[in-house]
């Protein structure tokens, strides 16, 4: 069965009810008119912010509650983060795809945890890793027992305050028989540009997603906000909400594309 291609997009972290409630609609009106599977984006938690002082997000217990919200008042899957094992539970009993941070996609307790939940587990390849050693990651999920992974690739370290994507990484991580997505923003992240906070350049999320899209991908993954000047984080490498369409839009015409060509 031919697979839908997947989006996973939503706000970088819960701010409050009314930013969540209003992106979800507007997400979920997107994602109505297009052929793709999708699931509404966004954290409880933000562990690894720069600084200590950052915005982290509403916590577990009050974050669960408004994904729950999401999923019962639109009617959306759901994704978000994990970062201890003994969150993967909690967030299961929610969230339809449970999702590894890049800095944490080596650690096998977490690893574990996500697989035994039973959910759908989609794994950041680490700016640190290359494309090939995502599949030592796969294997510890299986070993675990996960029956459905996504790795996906948000660009790698190169120098200072830079992040690049080597396409070619796409192409090597499909080889490994598992769908692959391809996080148009933080690929545009600047990881402590602005001192105490990561910066980023969202102008060339659409150029990299066409990119990818032309490489060959399963789906997009892209954290959306309705104003990223005033997000709590993320904001300089966030799409505005108003613009995701038109950049969904093209990634989906170059995705079928490649797919016609390749029948």
């Amino acid at each position: 069965m031919v697979q839908r291609f997947k989006v996973l997009a939503g706000p970088c972290v819960i701010e409050s009810e009314k930013c969540i409630l209003e992106t979800a609609e507007e997400l979920k009106r997107i994602a109505e008119n297009r052929p793709i599977d999708f699931y509404f984006k966004a954290s409880f938690d933000k562990a690894n912010r720069t600084s200590i002082h950052a915005y982290r997000g509403p916590g577990i217990k009050k974050g669960l509650e408004l994904l729950r919200r999401v999923k019962e008042d639109y009617h959306l899957k759901l994704v978000t983060d994990i970062h201890e094992p003994w969150q993967a539970r909690e967030a299961a009993d929610v969230v339809d795809i449970l999702q590894i941070p890049a800095f944490l996609c080596r650690q096998t307790d977490l690893l574990t945890a996500a697989a035994q939940t039973g959910k759908c587990v989609s794994v950041k390849k680490a700016q640190f890793l290359a494309p090939g050693d995502m599949k030592y990651v796969a294997e510890k999920l299986k070993q675990a027992g996960c029956t459905q992974i996504l790795l996906c690739e948000r660009g790698s370290s190169y120098g200072y305050h830079n992040l690049v994507v080597d396409m070619t990484g796409l192409y090597e991580m499909r080889k490994f028989g598992y769908p692959v997505l391809f996080d148009a923003t933080h690929s545009v992240q600047k990881p402590g540009m602005n001192g105490d906070s990561t910066g980023g350049n969202r102008e060339y999320v659409r150029y990299l997603a066409r990119a990818a899209a032309a490489t060959g991908i399963d789906g997009l993954f892209a954290e959306v906000h309705p104003a990223p000047e005033n997000a709590m984080s993320d904001g300089s490498n966030m799409l505005r909400l108003s613009d995701f369409s038109g950049v969904l839009d093209e990634v989906l015409a170059i995705h079928e594309l490649v797919e016609r060509m390749q029948e």
